[in-house]
């Protein structure tokens, strides 16, 4: 059975704080670590094997070495590989952005587009979100209101708590707000346009890019769609509740008490990002902050320990 753990690739944006690092065992020089790429096989940043023969791949590298078999069926329509996974610490507000669809992305970018979910993983109390506008506007308005600093007076700003849970199609405006720490689960895509940034310069002492033109052609000026929120499911030794599952990628929370045995089928590979506790998995040891990846066609496989983690599948 082909159970590996991933390091991840590390972002020092300027945002980011010190969590993943002090409370997540992320171990680089970064002075801020702001996002650590746990599955990834983006030119931008690739996680990579950390156990067992393959140890030292590139994950791009053990795709190569072993055949697209072990990401599953699923994955044979998408010519890349198509998800990224990410842990992200908000220290700051990041920018107001949006991503483009696969059509503008591919068009104008030559890379995936972006739909993406957040799974809230801790938060500060008081800590919110944007998601989408609070009305609908039209271009007139968005683009004047770029242009005045007055964009914030429009979007729409959620309260979120622990276990919270984001769809964010591609088109719709958002931004991560202080103080959250997030799993973030998306396209194999690094595209993103910025159109308000509160002013902030860079590391050149610069303001930040934006990318006003681009987020005009894509951002969708409405309010975000709503998604019903799925129930928990009781299972011997755990529990499962569906998060997401759209086109690109379905995801799980699980809530281990003792065992858990999953299913890694000819499908799809499963990725596990464990966010507490710790557990054994095959001949694997995860602890929280670490991530797992398992074969598509591996069968059943047993979870046994006490831990929450994020499964994602294709």
């Amino acid at each position: 059975m082909a159970i590996i753990k991933l390091s991840p690739a590390f972002k020092d944006y300027i945002w980011g704080g010190t969590r993943l690092r002090d409370e997540y065992g992320k171990q680089c020089d970064l002075e801020r670590v702001a996002e650590s790429w746990e599955l990834s096989c983006h030119k931008d940043g690739e996680s990579r094997v950390c156990s067992g023969e393959d140890k030292g791949l590139t994950l791009s590298e053990y795709i190569k070495k072993h055949g697209k078999t072990v990401l599953g069926t699923d994955c044979e329509k998408f010519e890349e590989f198509p998800i990224l996974i990410k842990l992200i610490d908000a220290k700051n507000n990041l920018s107001v952005q949006v991503h483009p669809d696969n059509e503008y992305a591919q068009r104008v970018e030559g890379e995936y587009g972006k739909t993406e979910m957040w799974y809230v993983v801790d938060c500060d109390e008081g800590a919110s979100l944007i998601y989408g506008f609070d009305h609908e506007i039209s271009k007139e308005e968005f683009a004047g209101r770029i242009e005045d600093n007055t964009l914030l007076e429009v979007t729409n700003s959620v309260p979120v708590k622990k276990g919270d849970v984001f769809f964010i199609e591609a088109g719709t405006l958002h931004a991560i707000g202080k103080g959250i720490l997030i799993a973030e689960i998306q396209q194999n895509s690094n595209t993103t346009y910025r159109v308000y940034d509160y002013g902030r310069v860079g590391a050149d002492g610069k303001p930040r890019q934006l990318h006003v033109e681009k987020a005009k052609d894509v951002t969708t000026l409405a309010p975000a769609k709503s998604y019903p929120e799925t129930p928990l499911e009781q299972m011997d030794g755990y529990t499962i509740k569906l998060l997401a599952s759209c086109d690109y990628f379905t995801t799980y929370r699980v809530d281990v008490s003792s065992k858990a045995v999953l299913n890694a089928d000819d499908k799809s590979f499963n990725s596990l990002l464990i966010l507490e506790g710790e557990a054994t998995i095959g001949d694997i040891k995860a602890v929280k902050g670490e991530s797992v990846f398992i074969s598509a066609g591996d069968g059943e496989y047993t979870i046994e320990g006490k831990c929450q983690l994020v499964l994602t599948k294709v």
